[in-house]
């Protein structure tokens, strides 16, 4: 394959049928999204959102990019930003991986760390205050922007559809944003009204209604109710303990050759528990994030002490 620029290899990533011990002889498919140039699945957000307001005429040549990330996402308008040569600036809570934060400033973004207690409503709070003193600039607010679940209407759905060709009986989704899971959720339904949609939220997180509090599962975990959800059916809500997520991160590298983030250990441990619900031989799809080279600094295959 011969290409003219890294972006062009953003999407179209592998679908793996996992070879592990699942209830019920069920089959659990994942979308390898670390196969993404940029390591993650904000990849397709990033080229997705910054084409959306240059198409609809909100960016031009020398406007000045701000975005509020967690870290893929401004990984993935980092990598956008970079093929339109924009000025970037994103806004990042101290908390998160040391890695993706020195991946965001290798691409020629320009960081702001807000305080981790602050959590992401912090770095929100303070995009738009950049932004309001930055003249021809523009914040794409992934939190906000419909164009977060159309990137995955148009994009990963539609490969999950060609990929497998039969019939899903359940999509298992980690929410941050919530875009992922509300695009690919809509457009699974529209195929199959049948199938089922599962969110995947961790301890600390307050989809389900516990306390809102810090977990180490990066990724995944909202601190307030995304509005992508406002119109999509979700069927179930799982929380799962940072203790589960991590354990399924261990196995699947020690096990599959798998390098997987947090937020891929806790989508395989929900994707497990929805294969005891379901009949026999059951289709469960959901997806892979990023990976665990982002999150080595934080030890994340350092097996919890007794």
């Amino acid at each position: 394959m011969l290409i003219k620029k890294i972006q062009q290899l953003i999407g179209n990533t592998p679908l793996i049928d996992l070879q592990i011990n699942i209830p019920k002889q069920s089959h659990i498919y994942a979308k390898l999204e670390m196969f993404n140039p940029g390591g993650s699945i904000k990849d397709r957000l990033g080229q997705y959102m910054i084409q959306d307001g240059i198409d609809k005429g909100k960016i031009n040549a020398t406007t000045t990019i701000i975005e509020p990330t967690a870290g893929n996402t401004g990984i993935g308008v980092a990598l956008a930003t970079q093929e339109h040569h924009l000025p970037t600036i994103l806004v990042v809570p101290e908390k998160f991986s040391y890695e993706k934060q020195t991946l965001m400033k290798a691409l020629g973004a320009k960081l702001i760390n807000t305080s981790s207690e602050d959590g992401i409503k912090g770095a929100i709070k303070k995009a738009r205050e950049i932004a309001a003193k930055t003249p021809n600039s523009y914040v794409p607010m992934q939190f906000e922007n419909p164009a977060n679940p159309a990137a995955y209407y148009h994009t990963l759905a539609p490969e999950l559809i060609q990929d497998l060709d039969q019939p899903i009986d359940a999509f298992v989704a980690g929410a941050g944003s919530g875009g992922t899971f509300a695009g690919i959720t809509q457009y699974l339904k529209e195929q199959n009204p049948a199938t089922q949609s599962i969110v995947v939220e961790p301890e600390g997180s307050i989809l389900n209604g516990g306390p809102e509090h810090p977990h180490k599962t990066e990724g995944i975990g909202v601190e307030f109710i995304p509005p992508f959800f406002k119109n999509v059916q979700i069927d179930q809500t799982l929380t799962i303990s940072d203790a589960d997520a991590f354990k399924y991160v261990r196995q699947m590298a020690a096990q599959q050759g798998l390098f997987i983030g947090s937020s891929s250990g806790a989508a395989l441990a929900a994707s497990l528990k929805v294969a005891e619900q379901l009949p026999e031989n059951s289709t469960i799809v959901t997806v892979f994030p990023d990976s665990s080279e982002r999150y080595m600094s934080e030890n994340i295959y350092q097996k919890p002490q007794n």
